[in-house]
């Protein structure tokens, strides 16, 4: 057995089936399906059970895959090293962060982050689903929800807060909500999706409410909400960051203060896949905005 096919064993692996690792590796499938048989000749064993869709391991394969995946990893942390010895840190992340929080906070982090390391290439996606983080479209991904995915390796980063909240003209010419009730009756402007049912988690008093609204005005552009709020066009149901600063200098106020309200989630975690070796340019990032997310939280 040699470390080269080690590896190539965990990329099988990793991959899920033979025709998904010769796509990534840029070799046939027939290439891949001679190396893992000689393999496995030369260990004497069989290591998995192929199918058409999927590989299943044996049990002598998860364990060989296990040792495996560390050597792959000191390998390619072998090689890293030596690439980058006395050179600048270099390499390339994808990181996708969420829409509103992303533009209204993370971009200021994220400029930070490339003018102290200016040869690592940031590809930044903006978004907020989390599938593209499991088909191997991203290396990291920052997310807000109540759960992470259990496929997922998750590190929390903060917890968001949800206001309720109106402009100063709005709030001069109009009752503001001073009951959970009193939300159904205003025109709401959030990030749920527009003429649908709106479901919102309200907690005081460890006791928990649930409501059903109706927003007249939504959108993911948490950059129009904030608009559209200051526009006095209704009262907004977002997070605390998307007004912070209009609240500070007295352009929004907001309501309903003693109630913690959650929408999609109040949980941020950063999230990324098991197993999936992270280069040190993306063990860099993930440092980097972990120390800066807890700082904006404290």
């Amino acid at each position: 057995m040699d470390a080269h096919s080690l590896v190539l064993f965990v990329d099988i692996v990793e991959a899920g089936n033979l025709s998904n690792a010769a796509r990534n590796m840029k070799m046939s499938r027939a290439n891949i399906s001679y190396r893992l048989t000689q393999l496995e000749k030369s260990i004497g064993q069989q290591l998995m059970r192929r199918t058409t869709r999927r590989v299943e391991l044996t049990e002598i394969g998860q364990r060989l895959y296990q040792h495996g995946r560390v050597i792959r990893d000191e390998l390619m942390a072998a090689q890293e090293s030596v690439a980058v010895f006395g050179k600048t840190l270099q390499g390339s992340v994808r990181l996708s962060v969420p829409t509103g929080f992303g533009h209204m906070v993370m971009s200021g982090w994220l400029i930070d982050f490339k003018r102290q390391y200016p040869d690592i290439a940031l590809d930044l996606l903006f978004d907020n689903r989390v599938d593209d983080l499991l088909r191997d479209e991203v290396d990291v991904a920052v997310r807000v929800m109540s759960e992470p995915p259990q496929q997922t390796v998750a590190t929390e980063l903060a917890r968001v807060r949800y206001v309720t909240c109106a402009s100063a003209s709005y709030s001069d010419a109009h009752s503001m909500p001073v009951t959970l009730e009193d939300l159904g009756h205003v025109p709401l402007i959030t990030s749920a999706v527009a003429g649908r049912d709106l479901r919102v988690s309200a907690y005081q008093d460890e006791q928990r409410h649930e409501l059903i609204l109706h927003p007249t005005l939504a959108s993911e552009n948490f950059q129009f909400l904030r608009e559209a709020i200051l526009a006095g066009l209704g009262v907004g149901l977002v997070p605390d960051y998307v007004v912070q600063q209009d609240v500070a200098e007295g352009r929004v106020s907001t309501t309903l203060n003693d109630w913690r309200l959650s929408v999609f989630g109040t949980r941020m975690f950063l999230l990324r896949m098991p197993g999936r070796y992270q280069t040190l340019a993306t063990r860099t990032l993930i440092n980097f905005v972990v120390e800066k997310a807890r700082a904006w939280a404290s």
